[in-house]
């Protein structure tokens, strides 16, 4: 789990860095000793390992309606559905499209695909019918599991097959409804008919080998075009472990806790972190279809959640909102976190069942039984302690590659199994990482480099601001300058020049804020990363 390290733990990041000799690396491991990980075992297999001793146990709530699935009940319904998927001709191999929010259906559909030996491919349903088909097609999806309300999508962009619930062929798509039976629109399958038709005990048995595909994830875009991103039963598997296996887990849950799931599972952290590493565990997951802050709060409340796994605009939003004081958290743990090497880097030793103090912007330690070094994003030299430069990772857990994109796939991990993250951070001398900031983000002022990052955390701090974001602006003499867009506090009339002293009394002059645009609201993923491109896009209209 990663967090933007705090301004005052960083090192300053100059033009140039120390760089060690080529011969010399420096490879950081966790504090905690390696475990041994069941990565033969198919990931529905080894997550659900625990559903003989806790039948009864809560496993999948819905948190809008209330109704809850035992962990015998959930187990039983991903069977059901894995045979009424392998019924419409899913098997060992096929991808299957999840187009929806946050729901039972989800996770059922996931592990539904895994006991066929499928692929899943998840999708944002509130992509445009454009960005939908080009994930379709590139994953080579066999049918797509969704809500009625999104079909449309489906029928609006004429490169889709036609709809037909009859005939199975290319020139056909299959589409499953999750929705009441008398809502299912014309041509499509009620998932829940499916499922009461269907017998469990019809699913075939598959030779699911460890390195075959369980989940195809495409990455946000933010810096280029989406690629589908081959994650196996064993990468997943391993991150699960890496996370809550083990006699000291990293993430310490199991029965009795529950664990919030408000960030979308069409992102791999929330799949990976919140709903695999809960089932694992023992643990209930709580579903919530999307981020609203009053029905949050009362979900905690109501089920007395005891883990959430939050990106920092989600704790933004709970620390300068006053309706957070008016409801009772106290069983809560909060973690952050974002979609990385499968997903997990490092993590927080305080969330451990052994926990240990880590330091204020601290990500903790790399994660168990994988390796991290740091190396010059220019040489490709190893660094030593407390020098920033980019993040690598190695180990089971990460991707087996981008989706028919060698190419891709080589520039990001290595012939020596390096998988480069494009992130700048360091190590310090008690073995903690540091994120400091993206390669691709950096600003470039002559010469020094200027994370935005550094320079956001400090704006957010500001009573006067509700969020903000920096990018760069091309300049004639400095290359580069940083440029900031704020959204002002409600009722505040903060002014630029007074947000442009606030930070140049903080910070070195080559990292000085150069021009301040006010706007209602910093442009983000669902996943909650700031839309640099179309900040930047804004800059060059004006």
């Amino acid at each position: 789990m990663i967090t933007v390290a705090a301004p005052e733990a960083q090192p300053q990041v100059a033009a140039a860095v120390e760089e060690a000799p080529p011969e010399a690396v420096t490879v950081f491991r966790s504090k905690l000793p390696d475990i041994d990980i069941p990565s033969h075992l198919p990931l529905h297999e080894y997550c659900f390992a625990r559903a003989a001793e806790l039948p009864d146990a809560p496993c999948l709530i819905a948190a809008a309606t209330g109704r809850t699935y035992t962990f015998a009940e959930t187990r039983l319904l991903c069977r059901r559905a894995a045979a009424a998927l392998h019924r419409l001709g899913v098997g060992h191999g096929d991808r299957v499209m999840v187009l929806l929010q946050n729901c039972v259906e989800f996770a059922v559909a996931f592990f539904a695909a895994s006991f066929l030996g499928a692929v899943t491919t998840a999708a944002n349903p509130f992509c445009t019918p454009q960005e939908i088909h080009k994930q379709f097609k590139a994953s080579g999806a066999k049918l797509i599991l969704t809500q009625s309300v999104y079909v449309d999508k489906l029928r609006q962009h004429e490169a889709f097959p036609r709809i037909d619930a009859c005939t199975v062929g290319d020139d056909t798509l299959t589409v499953i409804t999750i929705d009441d039976d008398e809502a299912t629109p014309e041509g499509c399958l009620p998932f829940w008919d499916l499922i009461a038709d269907a017998d469990e005990g019809s699913v075939p048995e598959v030779a699911i080998s460890p390195d075959d595909p369980v989940a195809l994830p495409f990455s946000s875009g933010t810096t280029g075009l989406p690629k589908g991103v081959v994650l196996t039963h064993r990468s997943v598997v391993s991150g699960v472990a890496q996370q809550v296996d083990g006699e000291n887990p990293n993430l310490h849950m199991g029965a009795g806790d529950v664990a919030l799931c408000v960030l979308p599972l069409f992102h791999i952290f929330s799949l990976n972190s919140v709903l695999l590493c809960a089932v694992r565990a023992g643990a209930a997951v709580a579903l919530m279809p999307r981020f609203e802050m009053g029905a949050m709060l009362g979900a905690i409340e109501r089920w007395r959640v005891t883990v959430a796994a939050v990106v920092p605009p989600l704790v933004l939003a709970l620390a300068k909102n006053p309706f957070v004081e008016r409801h009772d958290l106290s069983s809560i743990r909060i973690g952050y976190g974002m979609t990385e090497a499968g997903p997990v880097l490092s993590m927080c030793p305080a969330f451990a069942k052994e926990p240990t103090p880590a330091k204020s912007g601290s990500c903790g330690t790399v994660v168990r039984n994988a390796e991290l070094k740091v190396v010059d994003p220019d040489t490709g030299f190893s660094l030593g302690r407390n020098l920033p430069g980019e993040i690598c990772i190695r180990g089971p857990q990460i991707m087996k590659g981008y989706l028919n994109d060698p190419e891709a796939t080589a520039a990001t991990i290595d012939v020596e199994g390096w998988l480069h993250t494009g992130d700048i951070g360091y190590v310090d001398d008690d073995d903690e990482v540091f994120i400091v900031d993206r390669v691709k983000e950096l600003i470039k002022f002559k010469g020094f480099q200027v994370p935005p990052a550094e320079l956001e955390s400090l704006l957010i701090a500001h009573p006067s601001i509700a969020d903000a974001a920096v990018v760069p602006q091309k300049d004639d003499v400095a290359g580069e300058v940083p440029v900031a867009f704020v959204v002002r506090a409600a009722d505040s009339d903060i002014t630029e020049e007074s947000i442009k002293e606030f930070i140049s009394k903080q910070v070195v002059f080559y990292k000085r804020l150069h021009k301040v645009h006010f706007i209602h609201a910093i442009p983000k993923s669902a996943s909650g990363k700031i839309l640099r491109r179309e900040l930047r896009a804004k800059l060059a209209a004006c």
